[in-house]
């Protein structure tokens, strides 16, 4: 693939406008690429991909962007490009830059600073070091720089997993069972999902293997009243309705009509009956209070800074800070809090993240039960092996990229006992 001059002119200014971060990197990149209509499929992936292959490798390309001549912006496109494609591959380079490119090409990367080959902020890996110490720390950051896989949940009212698993080998997809979802598949490569029947007729839907996971500790079932009190665009929201095999009352809370709405045509597909979308002001709304103590199973899937999925949205390590990770915990206290108040006794309340820092997760988990006697702690453990889950992570779920191939999650699971 010979990619031609106008690619990188184009990769130029979007990357100028993503690496302002004002606003998340695939709404730049999906809005640049609306206003340039033009662009070819074959020329929008070589964009895309090199924007976010710059944003996971930013350090090291700044380091190495320090040499040569023209501008940074042309330099980090160069590296990314180069990275992805080789040097052959691009059309209108000058004899300079390709000189420049093979010399940077040639410089042993593994002997840089680990700090530098993270790719991470300094705040961000000073933080996941004390964390998880220095060489777990370094592997969990090689891990999130890479793209992640592409995970299906299987819609088990509509097939199964071995007969979905059978359809997509004879196209042929290369794909197999996920290990710890029993309903997820993962395929090697990504492919054209959306033109596919069993994606159109609502037979798989995407889900990370985790996000799946997350949905199976709820444990819902048949007839129960249940509450997803962060649902967004629906993806938990489905796996929890299936698991209810299409019975009880299932209510989908959130405070965006934008991501309910994107919900819809995934609700449709699905052919799922008892999912009631409900858009709420905030997290003490009164529509919430009317089901105060009615609650079977309440899944808090709560806003939080996003830092497990930077396989997937790697501008974030970059957006974040330590001020908005203290925002974001004050917000996931009130939200669980408010969310209790749903789960009648003997009922079960889930609080998870997609963030990889204690901040979130358990100082979250011991600030709630500080406050709230009538909530106990169930060891995930426990949890896991009600849901036959073959996985040991101790008393909260804990996934990391680098250990289960799957996004970074963090869950725990408290039973109202008073």
């Amino acid at each position: 693939m010979r990619l031609s001059p106008f690619v990188m002119t184009h990769t130029e200014q979007v990357l100028r406008e993503v690496l302002q971060f004002a606003a998340p990197a695939d709404g730049v990149i999906s809005r640049y690429f609306r206003e340039h209509a033009k662009l070819g499929m074959r020329e929008r992936g070589a964009i895309a991909e090199t924007v976010y292959t710059i944003l996971r490798n930013r350090l090291v390309y700044n380091h190495l962007s320090e040499s040569g001549t023209g501008s940074q912006m042309r330099r980090l496109v160069l590296l990314g490009l180069a990275d992805i494609y080789g040097i052959d591959a691009l059309g209108g380079i000058t004899e300079e830059e390709k000189v420049w490119l093979d010399h940077v090409m040639k410089i042993d990367r593994s002997r840089l600073p680990k700090k530098m080959q993270a790719n991470l902020p300094d705040w961000l890996y000073d933080r996941l070091v004390r964390q998880y110490g220095e060489d777990e720390t370094f592997r969990l950051a090689k891990v999130l720089n890479t793209p992640a896989p592409l995970d299906l949940r299987v819609n088990t009212l509509k097939t199964k997993r071995e007969e979905a698993l059978k359809v997509l080998k004879e196209v042929p997809v290369d794909c197999e069972a996920t290990p710890y979802a029993s309903s997820g598949i993962r395929l090697r490569k990504k492919i054209a999902l959306q033109n596919m029947p069993l994606f159109k007729e609502g037979g798989v839907e995407v889900q990370d293997e985790g996000s799946q996971l997350l949905a199976q500790i709820v444990g819902a079932k048949r007839g129960e009243m249940v509450v997803d009190f962060c649902a967004g665009a629906g993806g938990k929201t489905l796996a929890l309705g299936t698991a209810m095999r299409n019975t009880g009352r299932l209510y989908a809370f959130d405070v965006s009509d934008k991501r309910l709405a994107k919900m819809k045509p995934r609700l449709a597909r699905s052919g799922l009956s008892n999912v009631h979308p409900i858009q709420i002001a905030h997290e003490r709304d009164v529509r919430i209070k009317r089901l105060a103590g009615k609650s079977d199973r309440v899944l808090v899937d709560s806003p939080c800074s996003g830092l497990g999925t930077l396989r997937r949205n790697p501008d974030l390590k970059w957006r974040q800070t330590p001020e908005t990770i203290v925002e974001m915990a004050e917000k996931q206290q009130a939200i669980l809090e408010s969310a209790a108040r749903l789960v009648k006794p003997g009922g079960r309340l889930v609080y998870a993240t997609c963030s990889l820092l204690e901040d979130e997760n358990e100082k979250i988990v011991s600030g709630f039960l500080a406050k709230d006697e009538r909530f106990v702690l169930v060891p995930m453990q426990k949890v896991l092996k009600e849901g036959k889950v073959d996985l040991e992570t101790g008393d909260f779920l804990k996934l990391l990229p680098h250990r289960h191939q799957t996004d970074g999650f963090f869950a725990a699971v408290f039973e109202r006992v008073k």
